[in-house]
């Protein structure tokens, strides 16, 4: 009874927190509301102040890549706690069995108080066992996570009460990666997506009510990290699911599979968000650059445009993406390459038009350099690995920066420097961010 009527009140307070006349909108998932990294909000500020934003309030929470999402008053993100006397490798490479269990956090979004959390045993086996990788996906009164070891859970969104869970190694016989699963969860329907593995399991579909499975499809050695995402072309709408053999197109439905193109990724790392951007799908990895694919208007098929010939992560020809979902807007693409360069390509033909590394590491190539893009009318948001947020402009003619502001201290070493490798969300006006300490929530709006 005390939780429901603590939620109760959370949701009253936060309504409270967003109330005015302009539009204000949550961030539910992975990429906000619609999947596509754009933050659609009005009446957001334009520059920072001299102090930079105001930060509303910080929540102490354990490590993790995962990012936050918000939905109805409340901010969900997922931690990891160590066990009493254990503690994590000074190699992040080195992988053994580390005790400790991962927690869902509901947090009130007007304060940042815990209102429920879920908590359960979970040893690591991973390399860089920070914490979970994959950003909470609320809808219709149900949270979904995915835990680094593989616990998919469904909890009730107003008190944590676990409505289903699946544990991936027991129920598929499937192996933890290496840097554990990380796909993020998609929904559409009645249907939960997520990357497995194991025999015939690369992908599949639950029943998001219950948990049953659907349908299972494809094997690969091993699944990958990146986010299946659903597409309209040919038709047809297809399930695309890229694994570090090929990428491939499925009915959602069913599972048949459309089309499949062999676009390997060295060492697993098939981790950036495929992204479609009219008859244009592009695919991008660390090691093997880019693939650019044409999707048929009349069937639910494709021919490649074109594709990195080399892999390498150093000598990059197009964009050779690691954690940063690229951005394709116009006839362009822009993202982070492999050593924290921030390009723009012409998308119909992967040719280079500029490239800068003030956005990540501000002047050298620094090995898996990062920075996450948001975009919000005519410019973009974007949350470097150094806890900075960077309000810029990305066009044909270059990298134009408007404003930049200090938010987050850069706390985990894992890479062998200091950073911050989570993806903020943008919701009702305010930042919501997290290092391996903190979550903290920032005031965007614009002060008239």
């Amino acid at each position: 009874m005390y939780r429901q009527q603590n939620f109760s009140l959370s949701v009253f307070s936060a309504l409270f927190f967003i109330a005015g006349p302009s539009f204000a909108d949550d961030w539910p998932q992975w990429l906000g509301p619609n999947r596509d990294a754009v933050w659609r909000e009005s009446n957001v500020l334009e520059k920072f102040p001299t102090n930079g934003p105001a930060i509303r309030w910080r929540a102490n929470i354990g490590g993790g890549y995962a990012g936050p999402a918000v939905a109805k008053g409340c901010v969900y993100v997922t931690d990891r706690q160590l066990a009493q006397g254990a503690a994590n490798p000074a190699d992040p490479f080195e992988r053994g069995v580390i005790r400790g269990g991962e927690r869902v956090l509901c947090l009130n979004e007007s304060n940042g108080k815990i209102i429920w959390k879920h908590e359960y045993d979970c040893p690591y086996t991973i390399s860089y066992p920070a914490g979970p990788r994959t950003t909470p996906l609320i809808s219709d009164g149900k949270v979904f996570t995915l835990g680094a070891e593989g616990n998919l859970f469904c909890l009730d969104a107003t008190n944590g009460k676990v409505v289903w869970s699946r544990d991936f190694k027991k129920d598929f016989n499937a192996r933890t990666p290496t840097w554990g699963f990380s796909g993020q969860l998609l929904l559409e329907g009645d249907k939960l997506f997520s990357l497995v593995g194991g025999e015939g399991a690369t992908v599949v579909a639950f029943n998001r009510n219950t948990g049953k499975e659907i349908w299972r499809a494809l094997t690969a050695k091993e699944p990958g990290y990146t986010s299946p995402i659903i597409i309209e072309a040919g038709g047809k709408r297809q399930l695309i699911v890229w694994h570090p053999e090929s990428a491939n197109s499925l009915d959602p439905d069913t599972g048949k599979v459309y089309w499949s193109e062999p676009f390997p990724a060295k060492s697993g790392m098939s981790i950036a968000t495929p992204r479609k951007l009219g008859d244009k799908l592009l695919f991008t990895s660390f090691y093997n650059g880019s693939l650019m694919v044409k999707l048929e208007p009349d069937r639910p098929e494709r021919k490649t445009l074109w594709r990195t010939q080399k892999a390498s992560e150093k000598e990059t020809t197009h964009l050779n993406a690691v954690m940063c979902t690229p951005f394709l807007e116009g006839n362009y693409v822009y993202g982070v390459c492999s050593y924290g360069q921030l390009r723009c390509l012409k998308a119909d033909t992967g040719e280079r038009v500029w490239e800068t590394f003030k956005a990540t590491t501000e002047g050298e190539p620094v090995r898996w350099g990062n920075a996450f893009m948001v975009k919000n009318g005519d410019r973009f948001f974007l949350a470097n690995e150094k806890g900075d947020l960077i309000i810029a402009k990305l066009s044909p003619e270059g990298y134009e920066e408007i404003s930049r502001a200090h938010l987050l201290e850069p706390t985990n070493r894992d890479p062998g420097r200091m950073v911050v490798w989570s993806h903020p969300a943008f919701a009702n006006r305010h930042l919501y961010a997290r290092n391996d300490k903190e979550i903290i929530c920032v005031d965007l709006a614009a002060k008239n």
